[in-house]
């Protein structure tokens, strides 16, 4: 089979976008890792697949899969990428479409400065909903880590994520912790490891170990957890200015029950052919 992609990135978080709409489209998982191997495949943290919507009230239907082939329920630097990609196809003439998603319907859109913002949605901060195994009235939890206890918040963005306060994410033990965080027992559909420095009330830096991926350069819901995180501690004042190693996302989030509002870039690095 002779697929063509796009290949994108959104603050280095980078992406195989398929067209699922004129090139229907069912792989499995081998062939999903071949796609985001970096050495014998196009390379990516992500694939994101185009399809038909299977509901009368939105534009698309938007899956992800991680780089180990597994399919996750959302993808945020993705959303950004997936609306460029569509209007860039002529998909669809609009700057704003609603996408459905395993998670739940995203909102993004294209601003008239190049950048794209997207609704993503109300987050959940109930364990259950995230989903995370702890009490339901505490936005922080000790967390036994190797043998260091950590104290996070945990925070579904559509995805779980797991957010720490760290006093430098340049010395950060990321690549350590990540692993172990990603697969505790406690986050029962794993989790994805978000460290933040906070820089000052509207403004942070954050490193993220995503699942199935790796610490990537940038996580779009990793930014919006990490937010949502440090403004129910109240240590953040929205918007604020989240820079990970890729650039620079705006997030802003007016309180439990509004929905985050996530701003940043989506470039197209090249197209291309390959076979599978």
């Amino acid at each position: 089979m002779r697929l063509t992609f796009v290949k994108m990135h959104g603050l280095g978080n980078d992406f195989v976008v398929l067209d699922g709409i004129r090139q229907p489209l069912e792989l499995d998982s081998e062939q999903l890792r071949f796609l985001a191997d970096r050495h014998f495949g196009v390379g990516c943290d992500q694939i994101l697949l185009v399809e038909r919507a299977t509901r009368a009230d939105v534009d698309f239907r938007y899956r992800i899969f991680n780089a180990d082939g597994g399919e996750v329920e959302q993808c945020g630097n993705g959303a950004r990428c997936f609306v460029r990609f569509v209007h860039d196809q002529g998909l669809s003439s609009k700057r704003e479409i609603r996408v459905e998603t395993m998670s739940g319907v995203i909102v993004p859109r294209l601003e008239d400065d190049g950048l794209v913002s997207v609704d993503m949605g109300v987050p959940q901060l109930m364990p259950a909903q995230v989903p995370f195994i702890g009490s339901a009235d505490d936005p922080l939890q000790t967390l036994q880590v190797g043998d260091r206890e950590v104290t996070i918040s945990a925070v579904g963005m559509g995805n779980p994520h797991a957010v720490q306060v760290v006093a430098d994410v340049d010395t950060a033990a990321v690549e350590q912790q990540g692993p172990l965080i990603e697969s505790h027992p406690r986050f029962p559909q794993r989790v994805n490891a978000g460290f933040m420095q906070i820089v000052d009330r509207q403004a942070i830096r954050l490193r993220v170990f995503e699942r199935g991926a790796g610490e990537t350069l940038a996580c779009g819901t990793g930014a919006c957890a990490a937010v949502v995180a440090g403004i129910s501690r109240g240590l953040l004042d929205s918007p604020v200015r989240v820079t990970t190693r890729g650039g620079m996302l705006t997030v802003a989030w007016q309180g439990v029950g509004a929905p985050v509002l996530m701003t940043g870039p989506a470039v197209t690095v090249f197209k291309g052919e390959i076979e599978l």
